[in-house]
């Protein structure tokens, strides 16, 4: 049973051993520290408008509210980076013009689109939503699917990288269009951990070329965490323990019986 107590102690001082890696992991770099510092309190505001492409779209991170004044009838672009491991929520709520001022009821639509704008689509919730005349707002919620570190060529997995939110009317009167609209969009994201993560990693993050005023909002606060990372691995070590422990154990029963025999 000697075994069996020093085979134990190696687990919890490999246990010890693994913790400390992931708080190793989890600290920022002085490198980070210095450059979340340099970015400076005006590139880390949310934008107060939104593009009108691709190309122009309006910069924000997760857990801030961008907004925007438009007309009826134009399309809104903003730009979110989401890293991998990460499942997010985008939300958009446009509050609508006077309903003495309308003709009818209106159907907004949120689409979301990946660094190769392929768009997403939605684990939860609608990409559509329809206002009554007398609505004073309309709300769309779409629940994207965990960010993986790596995929197929051919496959349309969300990877790593800039995920662009567009946002417009699709259905109302002619005579609405043109009338003055307040939208606000947001997203949020729940850590999913190593439960959708994938052998291999994508060597860079999808970001394509960012307008100059978008600054730093095209990455995530902490940077780029490079996939590399995953709580996988504790439970790969955990396992392979165990499997020692078993080994080792089951060893010991029958060398006993032998003994005995």
């Amino acid at each position: 049973m000697r075994a069996v107590r020093t085979l134990t102690a190696a687990l919890l001082a490999g246990t010890a051993l693994l913790a400390g890696t992931g708080a190793a992991v989890a600290a920022p770099s002085p490198d980070a520290t210095k450059k979340d510092a340099d970015k400076g309190s005006s590139s880390s505001a949310a934008p107060t408008e939104a593009g009108t492409g691709f190309r122009t779209a309006a910069a924000f991170r997760p857990g801030q509210k961008a907004t925007a004044s438009a007309s009826t009838g134009d399309y809104l672009y903003w730009v979110v980076p989401l890293d991998a491991g990460q499942r997010a929520t985008v939300k958009a709520t446009v509050t609508l013009p006077e309903a003495a001022s309308r003709h009818g009821a209106s159907t907004w639509r949120l689409d979301v689109y990946d660094g190769l704008r392929r768009r997403q689509p939605c684990m939860y919730g609608a990409q559509t939503a329809a206002a009554a005349k007398e609505a004073g707002s309309v709300e769309v919620s779409c629940t994207l699917r965990p960010v993986r570190t790596g995929a197929e060529a051919w496959s349309n997995d969300p990877l790593p990288g800039s995920y662009y939110v567009r946002l417009t009317v699709v259905g109302g009167p002619q005579e609405d269009l043109g009338l003055p609209v307040q939208a606000a969009v947001e997203a949020s994201v729940k850590d999913t951990g190593g439960a959708y993560a994938v052998d291999g990693a994508l060597g860079a993050p999808l970001v394509p070329g960012a307008a100059p005023s978008s600054g730093s909002l095209r990455e995530p606060e902490d940077g780029w965490s490079g996939g590399w990372w995953s709580d996988r691995w504790l439970w790969t070590a955990a396992g392979g323990v165990l499997a020692a422990l078993a080994g080792v154990f089951g060893y010991s029963l029958t060398r006993g019986s032998g003994r005995r025999a």
